[in-house]
C-alpha cells in the first residue's frame, strides 16, 4: 500500500462526512456520494446496515411464503383437484351425520374425527380432519352427493401448511419462530433508518426524492432505487410488521395476555360461571352403548378429557384458523342433561344456520362425554367474525362470542390480520399484498446489490463508525423504547451494541492502527 493511499485513508476515518457512503469501515472508498452528508448520517446509516443485513434474508422467506398463503384459496384446488372438487349435481347434498359416519368408516382404526368443515359450495367435497393412531392429523374428503371416498391429506404436508410453517417457524420450531419475530422487530429499526436516511434535506425536494433517478449508472443508481422504492413500501411493510407480530409464538403469545387481563382482547370474564368438568346424562355403560349405536354423532372417547382440563383455550383446538380475539378465551364443557344421547352434527349445523352462519366455517367435534361443540366462523370481513360454543347433549348456547364483545386491542388486530392475509376486500386485497410483498424482495436484492458493490474483499463492509457523532437522543430513546416493547429485541439491541463497540469500534479509536 502506498503511503499516499494510506494517508487518504486515515483522512477518510477522520472525517467520516468526507466520503458519505462511499467510505466503508476499512476506509475503502468507491467514489464520491451523489449528494451531501449530514451530522449523524453515518450512524443511522450503520444501524441501517446492521438491521438490513440481518433481515434481508428472513425477509425474502417472508415475502414469497406470505404470497402464497394469500392466494390460497386459488392455490389449493389446482394442487388437489381431485379431492378438493366435485361435479355439481341437482341432486341434495347427503346430510352432515351420514357424511361424518362415512367418512369415520374409512379411516383406520384409532383415528379421532377433530374437526368438520362445513361448506355449502356445490363444487366443494365434504372435509373431515382425523387424529391418526400416530399423533399426526389427516383429511378425508367425501363427495357430499353419493357419500365416495376421494382420498385423504396429511394436514401437516399439505403445501400451504408447509407454507405457513416456514413463514412462522422456518421449520425450525420455536427457535425459527424467534428468529421470524426478531426479523419482524428489526424491520421497524430498518424502516426507520431508512427513512431518516431519505428524508431531503438542503435544496433536495421531497418530490425529486420519491422518483429514482435513471440517469445514475452503477451504484449510485442502485441507491436511487433502492431509497425511492423503499420510501413507497415504508408503510406497506411497517403495516405487514405490525399485523404479523400479534400472532408469533413469544411477543404475540404475551401480547394476547396482555389484551385479555385488560378487558381489551376478549370479553372480559368470558367463562367464570362455566363448569370445567360436568357428569354425562347417563352412566358410562349406558354412554358407551349410546355411542355403539350412533357412532356418527358420538364424541370421541379415545381423547377423553382432552377438552375438559383446566385452563384450555381457543389456541389449543384443531384449528387451521380461528380469530385473534378468541384465543385466550377458555373452552367450557358441557353441563349435564337430561338428553337420551349427545345431539348430532347436522343438529348444530342446523343450530349454526338458525343463528346466520351457513358456509365456510369449521365445527371442533366434542373429544369427551364433557366437551362442547365449536364453531369457528373466521370470513373476511371481521365484523362477522364469531365463536359458538354449543352443549353437546341440550344443544344450549353456552356463548357467542361476536366482534362486537372484542376490546379494542382484538378489533384492531382483527381488521389487520385480514388485511395481512388479503382476505378483507378480495382479489384487489390478494393484489395489494403481492405487491408490497414483490416490492419488499426488490428491496432485499438492491440492498444486496449495492452491499457488494461497495464491499471490499474479505470485509463485511459495514459503514464507518462517526468519531464525533452529534447527539442522537431521540433515536436512542426510541430505540430503548423498541427494546422494551418487544424485549427479545432488547437483547440482541444490546449484544449488537456490544460487539459493534468491540470489534469495530477499535478501528475509529485508533484509525492509524486500523491502516
Amino acid at each position: 500500500m502506498s503511503t499516499t493511499h494510506a494517508e487518504e485513508r486515515i483522512r477518510a476515518v477522520s472525517n467520516p462526512t468526507a466520503g458519505s457512503d462511499a467510505t466503508t469501515a476499512t476506509g475503502s472508498s468507491s467514489g464520491p456520494s451523489p449528494g451531501p452528508a449530514h451530522a449523524g448520517y453515518r450512524t443511522l446509516w450503520r444501524w441501517h446496515f446492521y438491521a438490513g443485513l440481518f433481515v434481508m434474508p428472513f425477509l425474502l422467506v417472508l415475502a414469497i411464503t406470505g404470497t402464497l398463503y394469500c392466494f390460497q384459496p386459488q392455490i389449493e384446488p389446482l394442487l388437489y383437484p381431485h379431492r378438493l372438487i366435485v361435479e355439481p349435481q341437482a341432486a341434495p347434498r347427503l346430510p352432515d351425520n351420514a357424511l361424518l359416519a362415512k367418512a369415520r368408516a374409512a379411516m383406520p382404526a384409532g383415528s379421532t374425527a377433530l374437526t368438520a368443515v362445513i361448506t355449502r359450495d356445490p363444487q366443494r367435497s365434504a372435509e373431515f380432519v382425523f387424529r391418526v393412531a400416530d399423533g399426526t392429523q389427516q383429511s378425508v374428503y367425501l363427495n357430499p352427493y353419493n357419500a365416495d371416498v376421494l382420498g385423504t391429506l396429511s394436514v401437516e404436508g399439505r403445501l400451504m401448511h408447509i407454507d405457513r410453517m416456514v413463514h412462522r417457524k422456518l421449520l425450525l420450531g420455536k427457535p425459527g419462530e424467534l428468529l421470524m419475530e426478531l426479523a419482524g422487530c428489526w424491520t421497524l429499526v430498518m424502516i426507520g433508518t431508512g427513512i431518516a436516511l431519505w428524508w431531503p434535506r438542503g435544496t433536495a425536494s421531497t418530490r425529486a426524492a420519491l422518483l429514482p433517478r435513471f440517469a445514475l449508472r452503477g451504484r449510485p443508481l442502485w441507491k436511487s432505487l433502492h431509497a425511492a422504492l423503499g420510501i413507497w413500501l415504508a408503510l406497506g411493510a411497517l403495516a405487514f410488521v405490525l399485523t404479523g407480530l400479534p400472532w408469533t409464538g413469544s411477543w404475540g403469545k404475551q401480547f394476547k395476555a396482555f389484551a385479555t387481563a385488560t378487558h381489551l382482547g376478549a370479553p372480559p370474564g368470558a367463562w367464570g360461571g362455566l363448569a370445567l368438568r360436568s357428569t354425562p346424562p347417563r352412566t358410562h355403560e349406558q354412554y358407551a352403548a349410546s355411542a355403539d349405536a350412533h357412532p356418527a354423532s358420538a364424541p370421541n372417547d379415545d381423547h377423553a378429557g382432552m377438552d375438559s382440563m383446566p385452563g384450555m383455550v381457543m389456541d389449543d383446538l384443531p384449528l387451521p384458523l380461528a380469530p385473534w380475539a378468541a384465543g385466550n378465551t377458555r373452552v367450557p364443557a358441557s353441563a349435564a342433561s337430561d338428553a337420551t344421547a349427545p345431539l348430532s352434527l347436522g343438529a348444530i349445523v342446523a343450530l349454526a344456520a338458525s343463528l346466520r352462519i351457513t358456509d365456510n366455517y369449521d365445527i371442533v367435534l366434542p373429544a369427551s362425554a364433557t366437551g362442547v361443540y365449536t364453531v369457528s366462523y373466521f370470513p373476511g370481513n371481521p365484523q362477522d367474525e364469531r365463536t359458538l360454543y354449543i352443549d353437546q347433549y341440550s344443544g344450549a348456547l353456552l356463548k357467542d362470542i361476536r366482534y362486537r364483545d372484542y376490546g379494542a386491542i382484538a378489533k384492531a388486530v382483527s381488521y389487520g390480520t385480514s388485511l395481512h392475509m388479503g382476505r378483507y376486500f378480495g382479489i384487489a386485497n390478494q393484489i395489494m399484498c403481492t405487491v408490497i410483498s414483490l416490492g419488499l424482495t426488490a428491496l432485499a436484492v438492491s440492498g444486496c446489490v449495492m452491499w457488494w458493490k461497495r464491499r471490499p474483499p474479505r470485509s463485511l463492509g459495514a459503514p464507518s463508525r462517526e468519531r464525533q457523532a452529534p447527539p442522537m437522543r431521540g433515536w436512542e430513546a426510541g430505540l430503548v423504547l423498541l427494546g422494551v416493547i418487544f424485549p427479545l429485541m432488547g437483547a440482541t439491541l444490546i449484544a449488537v451494541s456490544l460487539l459493534d463497540w468491540l470489534v469495530f469500534g477499535h478501528a475509529a479509536r485508533n484509525p492509524k492502527r486500523a491502516v
